[in-house]
């Protein structure tokens, strides 16, 4: 039996949709409406994610380097309005406060 062949043979490489374009960071740009407007979320790959360290809007906790998450920004807003989230808190946020309350001695990180 001859070993399995995992590597293409060649050929063209299958173009990118239009619908779904890919970011830098390799992840898949798509739009959701919520608070009755439209916003851009795109997942963002761990493995892909910039070396940067990020603040979640949603549990107000850092995302840590290289940690799949989800950017998001409203349809017309620029690059300042972009948020970066985790995954379940971006799909729960509807079902949060807005804003995160904290005891006096909790920890601020």
């Amino acid at each position: 039996m001859s070993p399995r062949r995992n590597r293409s043979r060649g050929g063209e490489k299958p173009a990118a949709r239009q619908d779904e374009p890919g970011d830098r960071y390799g992840g898949v740009q798509r739009t959701e409406t919520w608070q009755g407007e439209e916003w851009y979320v795109r997942l963002v790959a761990g493995a892909s994610a910039p070396g940067k360290r990020y603040r979640c809007p949603g549990c107000d906790q850092e995302i840590p380097p290289g940690a799949p998450h989800v950017v998001a920004w409203p349809e017309y807003g620029g690059v300042d309005d972009r948020r970066h989230w985790h995954k379940a808190c971006w799909n729960a946020k509807d079902r949060r406060t807005t804003r995160v309350q904290r005891s006096r001695n909790a920890p601020r990180h």
